[in-house]
């Protein structure tokens, strides 16, 4: 019994551990969990679209930025991960470029001139 109650609590304590370590529970808009990397920063944010045509936009966006090394954004969780340099580019113009091209982030808004030139398909506004 007692090596039972033992197993148990150890599993939970490494379970616990494990999930302290981990990644955050809520990631959204997580751009204070930057990575550093060896060539630059690595963070993620969110970035409204709907499909795969979104997606081509919003990564080719980023990735044609100065400094933008990666871009890869998830349709499930409407996420974009980016590695940066930031002595190249500051977040807040891939903000403002994703906008420039018809998608919302949490900093900057999409003109609703531009929004509503977006395909049928990437309308993501209610």
């Amino acid at each position: 019994m007692k090596i039972t109650s033992f197993l148990i609590a150890g599993v939970f304590a490494l379970f616990s551990f494990s999930q302290l370590n981990g990644e955050p529970v809520s990631s959204i808009e997580s751009e204070t969990n930057k990575a550093t990397l060896k060539g630059g920063e690595k963070t993620t944010f969110k970035v409204y679209g709907n499909c795969g045509m979104c997606e081509n936009r919003i990564e080719k966006t980023a990735k044609s930025m100065d400094g933008v090394t990666s871009a890869k954004w998830d349709k499930e969780s409407e996420m974009l991960t980016i590695t940066y340099d930031p002595d190249k580019v500051e977040l807040m113009s891939v903000h403002k470029a994703l906008a420039e091209v018809g998608h919302d982030t949490k900093k900057v808004k999409a003109d609703d001139k531009t929004y509503s030139g977006l395909p049928g398909c990437c309308k993501y506004r209610d």
